[in-house]
């Protein structure tokens, strides 16, 4: 099973620069713990200590937002694309 994750540029220090890399798993969940021992300290810049995502980063997967199709139990297949992006928030006036 072969997942494409594209990287933000921020976590990109992990991935050794790279802009996707490869993962596997049945779950969000799964391929994050699977990108963690192929990219240590991806992991915890996404996932909070209770285990849930952290509110400043958006998942997408095949561009559906995880936040309604069940978060880390977003369920993945062969081929899926999943887009991690920074949230963007703010602005002066």
């Amino acid at each position: 099973m072969a997942i494409e994750v594209r990287i933000p540029t921020i976590l990109r220090s992990y991935t050794s620069g790279a802009k996707s890399v490869e993962g596997s798993g049945g779950s969000l969940s799964e391929l994050l713990k699977d990108l963690d021992g192929r990219h240590p300290g991806l992991r915890g810049r996404l996932v909070t200590e209770e285990g849930g995502l952290h509110r400043f980063v958006n998942v997408y997967v095949n561009d559906e937002d995880v936040r309604f199709t069940g978060a880390l139990d977003t369920t993945l297949n062969d081929g899926d694309s999943v887009t991690i992006l920074p949230a963007v928030a703010g602005g002066a006036r």
